[in-house]
């Protein structure tokens, strides 16, 4: 089970705020609300292309800053 130390004097709501940022980052919630009811064909599938399209976004970013650096040796 993933947790958080909450540092002295922090408000809960902060701590709350932290925790499912946490939990979303690594698509803990994603699952859960998936995993909550059935999901048709379709449905299955337009997640997986949701979710194809950020991977490529976030891949696509990292290796057009990949070359920018090369270039610039």
């Amino acid at each position: 089970m993933r947790g958080i130390e909450i540092q002295k004097n922090e408000p809960v709501d902060r701590a709350l705020k932290r925790l499912k940022s946490m939990l979303d980052g690594e698509g803990i919630l994603e699952e859960m609300r998936r995993r909550r009811s059935f999901e048709t064909v379709t449905q299955r599938k337009q997640r997986k292309e949701r979710t194809a399209a950020k991977r490529h976004s976030i891949r696509w970013r990292f290796q057009r800053d990949k070359a920018e650096d090369t270039e610039a040796k």
